[in-house]
């Protein structure tokens, strides 16, 4: 049987280990792009440190590429997405347009694309690019992910012990599909399989949406929550140290520890609310296979379960990007959710307030972004 062509484009800690995991299944030959960490990465291989798979030093790809048109030079099975979804900075077809564009459209057919992004609609522009070659139904894979990594150093990425993707096929405007037809089967299948011979752990459903929008909740509450205050999920939930030589950071002080339970939690609570009568709107069930209603509680729980502990360092991604001056995720996470909101007549006043907020520091990201490029335009730097 010959090995599928894999192109996984982004090669920062999803990335890597996705392109790490495809290699190990002995069922594909990975090539991958990596763009900023292209120098290290060349030059030293990517290093894993994985409680999950072991440490790897000097791991390579079987072809390393850096860019995307350098890597199209040749017919892929499978194109994994492995870039931040941030279509207000750089929409998805432009990533990807030596493979939407001649000469190489030209000469072959289009791959299934494989979308490991955070937040919702992220397949939409490419689905609409891919439709605009006339070349039959696009092949786009939405995913909804969970997995703990890190990129530590441009060659070097930290991973626990869990890398779980549920796949599904993106069919745009339409969130009620029950089953997938023979074709689709046979799509996710062949990704599936070398995933799981891989070692990572895939569910595979009819309906990818609704799982998506689901993993959507703690981000537009919690993220939205963290990146606005500053201040990581402990500063809400867990209590003062008990023991004076236990020493952490933050926590919620006993002066108005009442006015968080009193106002604080219940509006994220009431955020996560309007997200369940958007749910309902799009047609999504109250059931397992759907969207229960338990899901906000659920929610609250379990994240509070986390972060009472004196253990807990997470830093929400979407805070860690606002502290280094990257762009957020805002416009997928936050931004579609308005949008569909709208669409459909659902009011959702505090989404759309978080939404506005957040606005104000993506936009203050853009602005240093252009002002060091400009800078380094005036100096020569490249």
């Amino acid at each position: 049987m010959p090995l599928k062509e894999v192109l996984v484009v982004g090669f920062g800690g999803v990335g890597s280990i996705y392109s790490l995991i495809a290699k190990r299944s002995g069922l594909a030959r990975v090539t991958a792009v990596a763009r900023s960490n292209y120098d290290a990465v060349n030059q030293n291989g990517m290093h894993f440190k994985s409680t999950k798979y072991g440490d790897i030093p000097k791991w390579r790809p079987d072809r390393l590429c850096k860019s995307v048109e350098s890597a199209a030079d040749t017919p892929y099975d499978y194109v994994i997405l492995t870039t931040k979804a941030l279509p207000d900075i750089i929409k998805t077809p432009t990533i990807l347009a030596p493979l939407l564009t001649s000469p190489y459209i030209d000469k072959y057919s289009q791959p299934a694309y494989v979308i490991l992004q955070n937040g919702l609609n992220v397949e939409v522009d490419l689905y609409h690019a891919i439709k605009a070659l006339a070349q039959g139904e696009p092949k786009i894979i939405g995913t909804s992910l969970y997995i703990g990594t890190n990129l530590l150093a441009p060659d070097v990425v930290e991973h626990n012990g869990f890398d779980r993707p549920t796949l599904g096929i993106y069919r745009h405007n339409n969130y009620t599909a029950s089953a997938n037809s023979p074709e689709e089967t046979a799509i996710l299948e062949g990704i599936a399989s070398i995933l799981e011979k891989g070692g990572s752990t895939v569910s595979v459903v009819p309906e990818i949406q609704r799982k998506k929008f689901s993993k959507n909740f703690w981000n537009v509450a919690f993220s939205s929550l963290a990146t606005l205050t500053g201040y990581t999920l402990p500063s809400v939930f867990r209590p003062p140290p008990s023991d004076s030589s236990v020493k952490y950071e933050p926590y919620v002080a006993a002066k108005t520890a009442h006015l968080i339970n009193e106002f604080t939690i219940p509006t994220l609570k009431a955020v996560m609310e309007e997200l369940v009568t958007l749910a309902r709107a799009l047609g999504f069930p109250d059931s397992d296979d759907g969207l229960p209603s338990s899901t906000v509680e659920s929610i609250i729980n379990n994240t509070a379960s986390l972060h009472v502990s004196p253990e807990s360092t997470h830093v929400p991604s979407m805070l860690l990007d606002a502290r280094k001056g990257q762009p957020i995720e805002v416009e997928v996470i936050l931004g579609e959710v308005v949008r569909m909101a709208k669409e459909r007549n659902v009011p959702v006043p505090r989404i759309e307030t978080l939404y506005g907020l957040l606005l104000v520091v993506q936009n203050q990201i853009i602005r240093s972004m252009e002002s060091v490029s400009q800078g380094e335009g005036l100096t020569g730097k490249r």
